[in-house]
């Protein structure tokens, strides 16, 4: 059962291992959503889908481990981590039950973190993230630490606007390897396959920052399989934005998807 009570709206940091979060609760009694953001984005990158759900939904975001302007450092940036921190922030909150959604990195966190708590779980929307292809290799691990190396000297100075994470260039590098290593079909796979929640995909459509020819529209090819072996998975739709615009360019889309898995 949902609880219907009305909760007041809420700003505020929540203690979890070593740091704390930053966290925005609209309060309300309407269905919660948990919103898990892209690898080094903030909570802000919700705000048009959040607008676009309006005030009938109890939004819940937060701003990852050393991410946005307030959210602290830690000695741990592991992808289980941050699967804790959805956790974390739930409790806090008092949400027994919470629809998650999730883009790029964030979809990976969602899609581990309702085939581990499915009472806990309405269901979930994946945004352009958690699809199952083994694209990474020896050569574009030290492709990605070569590129963070040299962009530290520009992402340093843009740490106090909270657009950039207040991380080293080596932690960063890692964390998108470990995306990387997460994504292989023998590892996300079997998540996939687990899920017992109304799941939905929404996919981009191009290339996003970093990618190269049709290397990103071959990562999207494995949806399909994985909704056809789990009935609760479907394709919501495939929008033609990139992955780095769908959360502005089509958030009338994914609050769509919202509303059908809700519904």
């Amino acid at each position: 059962m949902l609880d219907r009570t009305s909760t007041p709206i809420w700003t505020g940091m929540v203690p979890v291992d070593d740091t704390a979060l930053a966290v925005t609760d609209s309060g309300g009694s309407g269905t919660p959503v948990i919103y898990l953001n892209g690898q080094f984005a903030t909570q802000g990158y919700w705000r048009r889908v959040i607008a676009e759900l309006g005030p009938g939904w109890r939004h819940i975001t937060f701003d990852e481990r050393a991410r946005g302007r307030r959210s602290g450092r830690s000695a741990d940036y592991s992808f289980e981590a941050a699967v804790r921190d959805v956790d974390a922030v739930l409790d806090a909150r008092g949400v027994d039950r919470a629809l998650v959604v999730g883009w790029s990195y964030g979809a990976f966190v969602a899609a581990h973190w309702v085939s581990r708590n499915p009472a806990r779980t309405i269901g979930a929307v994946l945004v352009d993230g958690a699809q199952p292809h083994d694209w990474l290799t020896d050569e574009m691990e030290q492709g990605i630490r070569t590129v963070f190396r040299r962009l530290q000297w520009l992402m340093v100075p843009l740490r106090v606007t909270g657009l950039t994470p207040r991380m080293t260039a080596l932690e960063m590098a890692e964390c998108n390897i470990d995306v990387g290593r997460l994504a292989r079909e023998r590892e996300l796979g079997p998540v996939m396959d687990t899920i017992t929640v109304p799941t939905r995909y929404v996919l981009a459509s191009g290339r996003s920052f970093g990618s190269t020819g049709d290397g990103q529209e071959k990562i999207r090819a494995s949806v399909p399989a994985v909704a056809e072996r789990n009935p609760r998975i479907t394709i919501h739709a495939k929008v033609a934005s990139n992955h780095g615009a769908i959360l502005r360019k089509d958030f009338r889309t994914i609050a769509e998807a919202v509303r059908g898995v809700a519904g």
